[in-house]
């Protein structure tokens, strides 16, 4: 992946089975500058126990490294992946570490989220003011008859979806990102700029629920 990077000029960001040591795996998603340079990785945090399709807690480990933000040629990148989207947190650290394109490579099916799917990242889009690519695995599994909805996309900083595919089909997503409307938008909406750190502290102290 590194080499098709640098050979195409491309900017990559890869999911893997990571396996950091015999018996201790990741959900990892590895960024790819466009000269090819292994710029860093992120290790999805949030391991879900969903129903009787998702049982990611057998697999994969939780992630432990962090939220990094990396510094690529097409902009700064974050990584969201998956089951992380549904919460909100991770997105306003990416934020505030500057990213200004938020990837999240899913595979997530129908009768879970499908409704979720183009109301939590947009809101997330406009509540940070920095774009989102939102991509999901399409077609049947035949081996579970899991259907996954595709329907990938791109959305603004005001969270709109710019470009989209649909449900059914592969496709590769194409759209322009013009990374000075960050710069309009927060112009705007000064959610960061009024922001109250100082009062926010209860929420990370409170025992889960």
């Amino acid at each position: 992946m590194q080499d098709f990077a640098k050979e195409k000029g491309m900017v990559l960001a890869v999911p893997i089975y990571e396996e950091a040591m015999q018996g201790v795996y990741y959900n990892t998603t590895v960024v790819i500058d466009a000269d090819g340079r292994h710029l860093g990785k992120y290790r999805k945090t949030h391991i879900p126990q969903v129903g009787p399709i998702f049982w990611e807690k057998y697999f994969f480990k939780p992630g432990n490294i962090g939220y990094p933000v990396f510094e690529t040629a097409v902009g700064k990148v974050g990584i969201v992946i998956c089951y992380d989207r549904h919460f909100p947190e991770i997105y306003r650290i990416l934020g505030l570490k500057g990213a200004q394109i938020v990837f999240n490579p899913s595979a997530t099916v129908e009768s879970l989220s499908r409704y979720l799917w183009e109301l939590e990242q947009p809101s997330q889009a406009a509540a940070n003011g920095y774009w989102i690519g939102a991509i999901n695995r399409v077609g049947v599994e035949h081996f579970t008859d899991n259907k996954f909805y595709g329907s990938s996309y791109f959305c603004d900083p005001r969270g709109q979806i710019v470009e989209q595919a649909n449900d059914t089909d592969d496709a590769v997503v194409i759209a322009d990102i013009d990374l000075d409307m960050i710069t309009e938008v927060r112009d705007t909406w000064q959610f960061f700029r009024d922001r109250r750190p100082e009062t926010y502290g209860e929420m990370a102290e409170m025992a889960t629920l």
